[in-house]
């Protein structure tokens, strides 16, 4: 086997734009060869890949799949719309929820996990259709209780939540398209931190200056209700009948945690 330094790794990194762990491979597999080594990566596909991996990529897909009390949902980008909609591109996320599914463990957040494990998978796909893609964000939650999603088409919304208590499949689904149509900060007013609310408080008091004292508390105290009922998903007014609310339909009922992304956001 040939000795491969270090400056030819370096060379071919700089000629190729590959990692240098997979320049060290393909180095070794050809013998020290470089022209043999660009050879072998464009082969594979890695050398394609990388190139476009500075392409912007913030058009794309969510996919979710919840299988019993497991659920995932992962946003897949890619460069166009175009792309988004392809049968391959859509049939390789739901290959990755699948496997998210039946093979990983956690319970949580798993985006540098899941882009890491599916990594060359990807670059064979990006050498396949010629766009630079990525696994952005993805979460595995296994609930005590039921996992609902919701994809919203158009303006790609993605939603899953996780509930425990008294809850059938229709509230599910409703709690679901809630989260997409109001986009609650929060799920219960004890969730928005302390910071906050002291801030909210600030200036809702700053609104009432030259007000006796002995008032301003108690309107204080209602502007702050009022902003709970709107960036807390129990205290929104209810999708389905605006005079209620989640905590008044379902009070047997407590939302764990829940998800609310668009695709390409904050990119």
């Amino acid at each position: 086997m040939a000795n491969i330094s270090a400056s030819q790794v370096n060379e071919l990194r700089q000629k190729t734009g590959v990692g240098m762990m997979d320049c060290k491979k393909a180095l070794v597999a050809c013998d020290g060869d470089m022209e043999g080594a660009i050879e072998h990566l464009r082969k594979t596909g890695m050398a394609k890949a990388e190139k476009k991996a500075g392409r912007s990529a913030t058009q794309g897909i969510f996919v979710s799949l919840v299988k019993g009390n497991v659920g995932t949902i992962i946003e897949l980008l890619c460069e166009t719309d175009f792309v988004a909609k392809t049968d391959a591109f859509k049939a390789f996320g739901a290959g990755v929820a699948e496997k998210v599914i039946n093979e990983f463990a956690d319970n949580g957040d798993i985006s540098e996990k899941l882009a890491t494990t599916m990594q060359n998978e990807l670059k064979e796909l990006i050498a396949k259709i010629g766009e630079n893609m990525h696994l952005r964000r993805a979460v595995r939650w296994v609930s005590n209780g039921k996992i609902g999603s919701y994809l919203h088409t158009g303006v790609a919304y993605g939603v899953m939540v996780d509930v425990e208590g008294e809850c059938d499949d229709e509230l599910l689904s409703s709690i679901c398209m809630h989260v997409t149509a109001f986009s609650p900060r929060y799920i219960v007013p004890a969730d928005v931190p302390a910071d906050i609310v002291a801030k909210e408080r600030e200036i809702a008091a700053a609104q009432l200056a030259g007000k006796p004292a002995n008032m301003i508390e108690n309107i204080v105290n209602g502007k702050i209700n009022k902003w709970y009922s709107e960036v807390c998903l129990t205290k929104q007014p209810w999708i389905n009948d605006q005079k209620t609310s989640l905590e008044k339909v379902a009070p047997k009922l407590t939302v764990k945690r829940m998800v609310r992304w668009q695709v390409g956001e904050e990119i």
